[in-house]
Protein backbone atom coordinates (compact mmCIF):
# COMPACT_ATOMS: atom_id res chain seq x y z
CA UNK A 1 0.00 0.00 0.00
CA UNK A 2 1.39 3.41 -0.85
CA UNK A 3 2.04 5.80 2.03
CA UNK A 4 1.97 9.37 3.29
CA UNK A 5 3.06 12.26 5.30
CA UNK A 6 0.29 13.43 7.19
CA UNK A 7 0.49 15.65 10.37
CA UNK A 8 3.52 14.52 10.26
CA UNK A 9 3.06 11.22 10.42
CA UNK A 10 3.80 7.99 8.08
CA UNK A 11 0.43 6.48 7.01
CA UNK A 12 -1.44 4.34 4.62
CA UNK A 13 -2.91 6.13 1.85
CA UNK A 14 -6.17 4.88 1.10
CA UNK A 15 -7.28 7.13 -1.53
CA UNK A 16 -6.18 6.34 -4.98
CA UNK A 17 -5.19 9.28 -7.51
CA UNK A 18 -6.64 9.15 -11.26
CA UNK A 19 -4.48 10.83 -12.76
CA UNK A 20 -6.51 11.32 -15.91
CA UNK A 21 -9.56 9.87 -17.19
CA UNK A 22 -11.55 10.67 -19.91
CA UNK A 23 -14.79 8.57 -19.70
CA UNK A 24 -16.48 7.04 -16.05
CA UNK A 25 -14.96 3.73 -16.84
CA UNK A 26 -12.34 4.48 -14.41
CA UNK A 27 -15.25 4.40 -11.76
CA UNK A 28 -16.36 0.69 -13.15
CA UNK A 29 -11.91 -0.02 -13.28
CA UNK A 30 -12.01 0.61 -9.23
CA UNK A 31 -15.62 -0.09 -7.70
CA UNK A 32 -15.70 0.83 -3.94
CA UNK A 33 -11.79 2.79 -4.03
CA UNK A 34 -11.88 5.99 -2.61
CA UNK A 35 -10.71 7.95 -5.56
CA UNK A 36 -9.14 11.66 -5.89
CA UNK A 37 -10.00 12.70 -9.92
CA UNK A 38 -9.01 15.50 -11.72
CA UNK A 39 -11.50 18.88 -11.26
CA UNK A 40 -12.30 18.36 -15.02
CA UNK A 41 -13.71 14.88 -14.35
CA UNK A 42 -15.74 16.04 -11.13
CA UNK A 43 -17.45 18.64 -13.35
CA UNK A 44 -18.03 16.00 -16.58
CA UNK A 45 -19.12 12.70 -14.86
CA UNK A 46 -21.31 14.10 -11.89
CA UNK A 47 -24.35 11.79 -12.78
CA UNK A 48 -21.61 9.01 -12.67
CA UNK A 49 -20.02 9.85 -9.50
CA UNK A 50 -23.40 10.05 -8.12
CA UNK A 51 -24.19 6.29 -8.47
CA UNK A 52 -20.77 5.43 -7.57
CA UNK A 53 -19.85 3.48 -4.11
CA UNK A 54 -16.57 4.85 -2.82
CA UNK A 55 -15.85 8.20 -1.58
CA UNK A 56 -14.41 10.80 -4.42
CA UNK A 57 -12.56 13.91 -3.84
CA UNK A 58 -11.14 16.34 -6.47
CA UNK A 59 -7.34 17.25 -7.24
CA UNK A 60 -6.29 20.72 -8.86
CA UNK A 61 -3.73 21.28 -11.49
CA UNK A 62 -1.64 23.90 -10.75
CA UNK A 63 -3.35 25.94 -13.48
CA UNK A 64 -6.34 25.55 -11.83
CA UNK A 65 -7.65 28.09 -9.14
CA UNK A 66 -9.66 26.77 -6.13
CA UNK A 67 -12.24 29.04 -6.66
CA UNK A 68 -12.92 27.14 -10.01
CA UNK A 69 -14.40 24.94 -6.98
CA UNK A 70 -17.84 25.00 -6.39
CA UNK A 71 -19.51 26.44 -2.84
CA UNK A 72 -19.31 22.80 -1.69
CA UNK A 73 -16.03 22.54 -1.49
CA UNK A 74 -16.30 21.67 2.64
CA UNK A 75 -18.12 18.59 1.14
CA UNK A 76 -14.88 17.18 0.27
CA UNK A 77 -12.22 15.21 2.97
CA UNK A 78 -9.66 15.94 1.20
CA UNK A 79 -8.65 18.46 -1.70
CA UNK A 80 -5.56 17.78 -3.49
CA UNK A 81 -3.25 20.53 -5.40
CA UNK A 82 -0.65 19.35 -7.96
CA UNK A 83 2.63 19.84 -8.69
CA UNK A 84 3.44 19.40 -11.78
CA UNK A 85 6.98 20.60 -10.99
CA UNK A 86 8.92 21.20 -8.00
CA UNK A 87 9.33 24.89 -9.58
CA UNK A 88 6.06 25.53 -10.42
CA UNK A 89 4.73 27.06 -7.06
CA UNK A 90 0.95 27.89 -7.86
CA UNK A 91 -0.16 25.61 -5.54
CA UNK A 92 1.50 26.76 -2.43
CA UNK A 93 -0.85 29.46 -3.21
CA UNK A 94 -4.33 27.60 -3.98
CA UNK A 95 -3.51 26.17 -0.27
CA UNK A 96 -3.34 29.62 1.14
CA UNK A 97 -6.75 30.48 -0.80
CA UNK A 98 -8.24 27.48 0.80
CA UNK A 99 -6.92 27.63 4.52
CA UNK A 100 -7.24 31.54 4.75
CA UNK A 101 -10.28 32.94 2.50
CA UNK A 102 -12.54 30.09 2.36
CA UNK A 103 -11.41 28.83 6.01
CA UNK A 104 -11.18 24.96 4.52
CA UNK A 105 -10.64 22.76 7.58
CA UNK A 106 -9.91 19.08 5.93
CA UNK A 107 -6.92 17.85 4.38
CA UNK A 108 -4.92 19.82 1.63
CA UNK A 109 -2.59 17.16 -0.07
CA UNK A 110 0.09 17.88 -2.28
CA UNK A 111 0.92 15.53 -4.92
CA UNK A 112 2.92 15.24 -7.84
CA UNK A 113 6.95 16.84 -7.93
CA UNK A 114 6.87 16.91 -3.82
CA UNK A 115 10.43 17.40 -2.39
CA UNK A 116 11.35 17.03 1.04
CA UNK A 117 12.78 20.35 0.63
CA UNK A 118 9.60 21.65 -0.37
CA UNK A 119 7.24 20.19 2.96
CA UNK A 120 8.28 22.44 5.50
CA UNK A 121 6.92 25.56 3.24
CA UNK A 122 3.98 23.86 1.87
CA UNK A 123 2.66 22.77 5.38
CA UNK A 124 3.32 27.19 6.38
CA UNK A 125 0.62 27.88 3.21
CA UNK A 126 -2.24 24.86 4.62
CA UNK A 127 -0.92 21.99 3.56
CA UNK A 128 -1.41 19.19 6.23
CA UNK A 129 -0.42 15.72 3.80
CA UNK A 130 2.02 14.94 0.94
CA UNK A 131 2.07 12.44 -1.36
CA UNK A 132 6.10 12.32 -1.51
CA UNK A 133 7.70 11.80 -4.72
CA UNK A 134 8.91 8.03 -5.41
CA UNK A 135 12.60 8.99 -5.03
CA UNK A 136 11.79 10.57 -1.70
CA UNK A 137 12.45 8.35 1.80
CA UNK A 138 9.74 9.02 3.65
CA UNK A 139 11.26 8.79 6.83
CA UNK A 140 14.05 11.41 6.03
CA UNK A 141 11.21 13.74 4.47
CA UNK A 142 9.15 13.67 7.76
CA UNK A 143 11.90 15.17 9.75
CA UNK A 144 11.60 18.36 7.61
CA UNK A 145 9.02 19.94 9.93
CA UNK A 146 11.83 20.05 12.12
CA UNK A 147 14.32 22.38 10.24
CA UNK A 148 13.50 25.71 11.45
CA UNK A 149 12.19 26.47 14.78
CA UNK A 150 10.14 29.54 13.33
CA UNK A 151 9.30 31.00 10.18
CA UNK A 152 10.08 34.93 10.13
CA UNK A 153 6.39 35.72 7.32
CA UNK A 154 3.22 34.62 8.38
CA UNK A 155 1.64 31.57 7.79
CA UNK A 156 -1.61 29.64 8.32
CA UNK A 157 0.30 28.20 10.68
CA UNK A 158 1.04 31.98 12.29
CA UNK A 159 -0.69 34.99 11.23
CA UNK A 160 1.74 37.31 12.69
CA UNK A 161 5.27 38.36 11.22
CA UNK A 162 8.38 37.49 13.37
CA UNK A 163 9.11 41.38 14.43
CA UNK A 164 5.63 41.64 15.43
CA UNK A 165 6.14 38.20 17.54
CA UNK A 166 8.82 39.95 19.02
CA UNK A 167 7.26 43.54 19.87
CA UNK A 168 5.01 41.36 22.39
Amino acid sequence: MQKLIKNGDILDDYWVLVKEANNSGILKALPGRNLIVPLNFWNGFQEDLSEYYGEVTIWLNSDQNVHDISDEYNDFPLIALNFPVFSDGRSYTNARELRDSMGYKGEIRAIGDVLRDQLYYMSRCGFNAFSMRFDQDLEDSANAFKDFKTGYQTGTDEPLPLFRRRQT
